[in-house]
C-alpha cells in the first residue's frame, strides 16, 4: 500500500498524484531554488522538476526514497546544470552587495543595512568557494530544510557522505568567515 510520503506513481491515477505532489512541494522547491538562482530561473526549474518527475515516474522507487527527497534530487540535478552561472552569480553578488551609498545618517537602520550587506557579501564569497557537492548538501539542509537522511536520498549518496560533506562545508564557511574578520 502506497503512503503519502512514498506514493505509487505508476498507477492509473498518477496524474492526480503528481498534481497533488505539485501542490504540496512546488512552493518549497521554489524557495530552495530561488535562494540559489534568480526567481524566473527557479520558476523554470520547478516546472522542469515536475516535468521530469512525470517523464520518469516509472523510475521512482518508493522503497529507496520519499517522494520529497526524490523531487529535491531531481531539482538539485537540474540545478547542477546551472553550476557555472551560480558560482558567477555568487561572486558577482559578493562584489556588488554593499556598493550602494548608505548615506550620511548613522541611525540604527542604516548601520544594520550596511552590516547585513557586508555579511551577505562574505557569505556569497564563501559559498562560491565551496565544492559543488558540499554546497548542494549545505543548501539542501539550510535552505530547503531537508534532514541529512533526506539529502542522502535526494542525492543518492550514503548518509555518512552527507554528514562529512556538511561538516566540511560548515568548517570551510567558519574558516572563511572567521578569516575575513
Amino acid at each position: 500500500m502506497a503512503s503519502v510520503e512514498r506514493p505509487d506513481l505508476t498507477g492509473s491515477d498518477a496524474d492526480r498524484v503528481l498534481a497533488r505532489l505539485y501542490d504540496e512541494h512546488a512552493r518549497g522547491l521554489h524557495r530552495y531554488l530561488a535562494r540559489r538562482l534568480d526567481p524566473a530561473t527557479a520558476d523554470d526549474l520547478v516546472g522542469d522538476t515536475f516535468l521530469l518527475a512525470w517523464e520518469q515516474r516509472d523510475r521512482y522507487e518508493p522503497e529507496r526514497a520519499t517522494v520529497r527527497a526524490w523531487l529535491y534530487g531531481i531539482a538539485t540535478n537540474l540545478l547542477r546544470r546551472h553550476a557555472r552561472s551560480e558560482v558567477r552569480g555568487l561572486r558577482a553578488t559578493a562584489r556588488d552587495i554593499g556598493r550602494a551609498d548608505v548615506g550620511e545618517g548613522t541611525d540604527a537602520v542604516a548601520v544594520s543595512r550596511a552590516d547585513a550587506s557586508v555579511q551577505a557579501r562574505k557569505l556569497g564569497t564563501a559559498l562560491a568557494k565551496l565544492r559543488q557537492e558540499e554546497r548542494d548538501v549545505l543548501l539542501l539542509v539550510a535552505w530547503a530544510g531537508l534532514k541529512p537522511s533526506e539529502v542522502a536520498e535526494a542525492l543518492d549518496i550514503d548518509a555518512g557522505t552527507v554528514r562529512s560533506r556538511l561538516h566540511r562545508a560548515r568548517s570551510a564557511l567558519r574558516d572563511h568567515l572567521g578569516a575575513e574578520r
